[in-house]
């Protein structure tokens, strides 16, 4: 699996890339894959405080319902309309049109390069 290397992730598979003080979030190929066709989002909203870890939202496919992670502290700043509108955009592009939300960072995440991510999904 081909996993782009500026981008940071977490242990519950989703990436997060920091451009400024923006961070826009979405879930890895090797979750889009594992969730299979992606049928419906729950995001956060705009203007929500999310905290590393807790549950943030739902990705509901044809197979089941999964947890969404936030992968730092911060606020919603955006959410991806597009995405939300054609859920099935994370399974095709999920690291480019299905990107998630955006958030602001107020803390430090602790956060996979793309080598340690790749060693955690071997073999999953």
């Amino acid at each position: 699996m081909s996993l782009p290397s500026d981008l940071k992730y977490t242990k519950d598979h989703e990436w997060i890339a920091t451009d400024g003080e923006l961070s826009t979030v979405g879930v890895t190929r090797h979750a889009a894959d594992a969730l299979g066709d992606v049928v419906y989002l729950d995001l956060p909203a705009v203007g929500e405080t999310i905290t590393a870890g807790d549950t943030c939202g739902e990705i509901e496919s044809t197979k089941s319902v999964s947890d969404l992670f936030a992968p730092a502290d911060g606020e919603v700043t955006e959410i991806n309309d597009a995405a939300v509108a054609e859920p099935g955009l994370v399974n095709s592009d999920p690291f480019g049109a299905g990107w998630l939300f955006r958030m602001r960072i107020t803390g430090t995440p602790q956060l996979l390069n793309a080598t340690a991510y790749a060693a955690l999904t071997e073999g999953a």
